[in-house]
């Protein structure tokens, strides 16, 4: 993090604020690489963004993601440069559904929130002022995540610690890149790799009155290899109005998650589908291997016991 006041961009005007000349520079730059890489799908877009990040030094960016959503990454970030290109829209399904259900009361929980993205937006005007509650293992991301909070009012609130199937483990975080530790049990062989953190359910959170199964809940869970074990760990919140959000990895031609959400969770699952721009259910995995092209990306899926956030998902369109 740099002490210098951080360069604005304005995602809705374009308009960027404090940069110098080689930093303009490096903007035209991360926008032009953006946009081939997203026309012809190449993969190579991060490897452009750390050439160009090596060049400049460490510098802040706060990306105006709404009128009341101020959003603070590292400049020229290998993951969250795509935001440069006004017309790219991180993760549509999720936000093409939160935007939908916008006049729902319910609390949001972010799991494996990274630097608070979806909790800055969720919580913005636009997406209906929802209550949130981000949460991240990595002590790194929750840095960020808490300069987010602050940037933002403090409307959301963070807890520091890894999702699992039950509370009182520890989890070892491993890897380089922010967006992408790979999260594992503890173990005493494993005491000098990668940071432990203190694991807890969802189930766990009710228990200490931080999330209460009374209002509906959207809940999201990017938690990086531990996907299952978190839906094990709500099993007694699915029997209530709660909807979850979970990756699936491009690259899993067995759909791993998913088939677990549908055979052992017993839930019913939705996928958003571009070919008919409509969530559809998924009552054939075999619909995930044609909306599933890139395996280089996560693609989201719906899961739910609710008739209420079956109603609302299939009312979309």
């Amino acid at each position: 993090m740099n002490q210098q006041q951080p360069i604005i961009f304005d995602r809705a005007t374009g308009h960027l604020e404090g940069a110098t000349p080689a930093e303009r520079g490096a903007m035209l730059a991360l926008q032009a690489g953006a946009k081939i890489c997203l026309r012809f799908n190449i993969r190579g877009f991060s490897i452009g963004v750390r050439v160009i990040s090596s060049m400049l030094k460490p510098r802040d960016m706060i990306v105006l993601l709404g009128e009341d959503a101020r959003f603070i990454v590292p400049f020229a970030d290998s993951y969250w440069s795509w935001l440069v290109d006004r017309n790219f829209i991180y993760e549509d399904e999720i936000a093409r559904f939160l935007r939908n259900v916008a006049d729902v009361d319910y609390h949001f929980v972010d799991g494996g929130a990274n630097y608070g993205f979806w909790s800055v937006l969720v919580s913005s005007r636009p997406f209906g002022n929802h209550a949130a509650t981000a949460i991240e293992a990595a002590s790194a991301n929750v840095a960020w995540l808490t300069r987010n909070a602050e940037l933002n009012g403090r409307r959301f609130k963070i807890l520091h610690c890894a999702i699992g199937s039950a509370n009182g483990s520890r989890v070892r975080l491993k890897g380089a890149k922010h967006e992408a530790f790979h999260v594992e049990l503890d173990s005493d062989r494993d005491a000098d790799a990668g940071e432990s953190v203190d694991m807890v359910s969802l189930d766990g959170l009710v228990e200490q009155g931080i999330i209460s199964p009374e209002h509906p809940l959207v809940i999201k869970l990017d938690v990086e290899g531990l996907e299952i074990d978190a839906v094990k760990g709500c099993e007694h919140l699915l029997e209530s109005d709660t909807i979850l959000i979970l990756e699936e990895h491009g690259g899993d031609r067995d759909h791993v998650v998913s088939r677990y959400l549908l055979n052992d969770a017993a839930c019913r699952v939705f996928v958003f589908d571009p070919a008919c721009a409509r969530y559809v259910p998924l009552d054939d995995l075999l619909i995930l291997d044609r909306i599933k092209v890139n395996r280089a990306i996560g693609y989201n899926v719906f899961a739910t016991k609710s008739a209420f956030w079956e109603e609302r998902i299939r009312s979309i369109q």
